[in-house]
């Protein structure tokens, strides 16, 4: 009786463990996408000392069209937040509202768009999609580990 108290116990302190930077280690990377000369590329490094730093570019041929300075750390509450910085402005941060082994989903109703920035890993690929808080609005890039 005592060890199934004492698992049942385990795993109601495990599933209400708060997720931490390195929970979403496996986001870490160098991804791209081409297509008819475009490019999107989006590089993460691994979690350590609490944050992970990205950074995401896109351009047409040998123009850049824009760049986003990205990472990922705890909040003042503790839970990770995504903050970006588009063009180097001023940051926007996004809170983990769910994630699991392979995806996590970040949001911030207050802020015009994006709203909502879904990430899935599926093997080599990797899918980053923005939205609406309600989804609508949505638009994904779809890369592949280089």
């Amino acid at each position: 009786m005592m060890s199934w108290l004492a698992g049942v116990t385990a795993l109601l302190l495990a599933a209400g463990s708060p997720a931490t930077v390195g929970d979403l280690a496996w986001l870490a990377g160098d991804w791209v996408r081409e297509d008819e000369g475009r490019w999107t590329e989006e590089s993460w490094m691994p979690p350590r000392g609490g944050m992970m730093l990205g950074v995401s570019r896109s351009g047409r041929g040998e123009n850049l069209r824009e760049f986003e300075f990205l990472r990922i750390a705890a909040d003042a509450d503790g839970v990770p937040a995504y903050v970006a910085q588009p063009q180097g402005g001023a940051p926007v941060a996004f809170r983990l509202v769910r994630h699991d082994a392979t995806s996590a989903r970040f949001e911030n109703v207050a802020h015009d768009y994006p709203q909502r920035i879904d990430y899935v890993r599926a093997g080599d690929t990797l899918t980053a999609t923005i939205s609406a808080i309600d989804g609508t609005k949505a638009r994904s890039w779809t890369y592949e580990r280089r």
